[in-house]
């Protein structure tokens, strides 16, 4: 889509490979056992092969391509992504299909098709009142998107649930969490923060892509019913994420103007553009106009730290944006983005078209310094990525102080950005996993989660001690509370360095550190029960699936 005077440009690429990775391994075990509460657990691994489960075996033997070959280099699954989000709420269900590539049994797997074969209509989120959600009109139109698209819930492999802007502030929303994630398959229940969201909204409309194929640096701007996200991703990457109290649907009006929902922020707006409102008031197309034209400003303003604009640092729900000198190029998406680009010109009832029409007036004026290209995905931003699974895969060697800790599911991985060098920096290890941490909104302590590390270099004893003291001093709400600590690795180093956690560290606390797996963030970890006679360790990986 291009306008007359070239401000917004389209620009259409080939799509990249998604590479996943999956080994299998069989487990030569013996088992280290201290006296005392706890035995260590250490496994060596030699290749073994794990069947794959699939529904309809009769299917599989009658086709001769579908043998056990077949079986153990192809993967398919169904998945479903489900957003709520503080405007609309949508499901997704595509089809994955990943194959394993290279001739040994340790190699990666490919998706090489994905397709969405139903995407719902998008409806408004039903809310009981300012505070709740209304769950059970959630779970009828949940039902109703299943039965249009065809698929039983038991059918469903995967899935991702994604509670977004104002709806993941209502009082019940982990309670619709759990609610949504009863309606079949084996789902990732992710509650996004705002930077999770700022994340998400960044691979889902395209921008990291688009920014990795152009090595140029994007500002992502997702702006939602409740929110706005923003992201800037330099060559593929995303530096920087952030939130404002910009949205939409922060007030919404019925067929005679009368005020029928009403957040703070939509108070606070009309209060700085000269007038007072309250539900059940009645409101004129010409306030809507100026409201949302005074938002619309505020976007770029408050972005952009303009010093003349003195509500600038108020808006901001996360720390400011920092890295935002040379921008190539801006995307928009979120709900209010499909009007930016005129992909949408209905009216719900809120802000959102105004705003949208205010914005998009702002970028195709003279002034404005900044190419818009378009967004591959607006209001399905973040659900667009529907969740995968790499299965049975597991490390060379595993650490476990108690066999008894698994299985453990739906563990949220966390990949600190932490280069290996020849000398390991206790200080910067910490530092690394202190700041993933709060970029993911999660307290650490709070509740389990698997670090990951992508280990480089030599397995000698003062490199592991000094990478396992960073971990030591980034975790001690965890050791405090005398929660697990999980480490994933994919260098073979899992033995050496969950006995220095253990023993040299004298932690009372469990640690489980499995090695040879090839982790990410927005990936979830289930860990299962070591199998015997072979002692196999089954871990199912569960990513988040964007268009990268």
């Amino acid at each position: 889509m291009s306008t007359n005077n070239n401000r917004i440009v389209s620009v259409t690429k080939q799509d990249t490979e998604h590479h996943y990775y999956g080994t299998h391994h069989h487990h030569h075990h013996t088992h280290d056992h201290n006296h005392g509460h706890h035995h260590h657990h250490d496994h060596d691994h030699d290749d073994h092969i794990h069947s794959h489960h699939y529904e309809n075996d009769e299917l599989v033997e009658l086709n001769p391509y579908k043998n056990g070959l077949w079986l153990m280099d192809n993967i398919e699954l169904t998945s479903v992504g489900i957003d709520i989000g503080s405007a609309g709420t949508q499901v997704i269900f595509s089809r994955l299909h990943l194959r394993r590539i290279g001739e040994s049994l340790t190699s990666r797997y490919v998706v090489t098709s994905r397709e969405s074969f139903f995407r719902s209509p998008v409806k408004l989120t039903p809310y009981l009142d300012e505070k709740n959600i209304d769950d059970k009109q959630l779970g009828i139109f949940i039902n109703e998107f299943y039965e249009q698209s065809g698929i039983d819930p038991k059918d469903i492999d995967t899935g991702a649930v994604i509670l977004t802007g104002e709806a993941m502030r209502r009082e019940n929303s982990k309670a619709i969490a759990e609610v949504l994630s009863d309606k079949g398959g084996n789902f990732v229940c992710a509650t996004a923060g705002h930077n999770m969201e700022a994340l998400l909204a960044a691979y889902g409309s395209g921008a990291a892509k688009f920014s990795y194929e152009e090595k140029n640096k994007i500002l992502n701007i997702d702006i939602g019913g409740g929110t706005t996200k923003l992201a800037i991703i330099e060559n593929g990457k995303i530096l920087e994420t952030a939130a404002i109290y910009i949205g939409g649907r922060l007030l919404v009006i019925d067929e005679n103007y009368k005020i029928v929902r009403l957040d703070p922020g939509g108070r606070a707006i009309a209060k700085n553009v000269g007038f007072s409102i309250e539900i059940g008031d009645l409101i004129t197309n010409e306030q809507l106009e100026k409201m949302t034209n005074w938002m619309a400003n505020a976007v770029f303003k408050v972005i952009f730290n303009d010093q003349t604009f003195s509500e600038t640092n108020s808006f901001y729900l996360t720390p400011k944006l920092t890295k935002l000198q040379n921008i190539d190029g801006i995307i928009f998406s979120g709900g209010v983005g499909e009007y930016v680009y005129e992909k949408e010109d209905r009216d719900f009832g809120d802000l959102g078209r105004l705003l949208g029409k205010e914005i998009r007036n702002i970028v195709n004026s003279n002034n404005f310094p900044y190419p818009v290209y378009e967004a591959k995905e607006c209001i399905r931003a973040t659900v667009i990525g529907a969740s995968e699974h790499s299965m049975q895969v597991s490390g060379n060697t595993i650490f476990i102080t108690d066999f008894d800790l698994l299985p453990k599911n739906n563990l949220q991985v966390l990949r600190p950005n932490y280069q290996f060098t020849p000398e390991i920096d206790a200080k910067e290890v910490s530092s690394s996993i202190k700041s993933h941490f709060e970029r993911f909104d999660l307290i650490e302590g709070e509740k389990d989660v698997a670090l990951a590390f992508s280990w480089i270099g030599v397995p000698a004893y003062e490199r592991i001690n000094n990478f396992a003291k960073g971990i030591f001093d980034a975790m001690s709400s965890t050791i405090e509370l005398g929660k697990d600590i999980i480490i994933i690795l994919d260098g073979d180093i899992a033995s050496t360095l969950g006995h220095i956690l253990k023993d040299e560290y004298e932690l009372n606390n469990d640690v489980i550190v499995i090695d040879g797996i090839e982790l990410k963030d927005f990936d979830f970890i289930d860990i299962g029960k070591v199998l015997y006679p072979s002692g196999t360790v089954p871990v199912t990986i569960k990513s988040l699936l964007f268009e990268m």
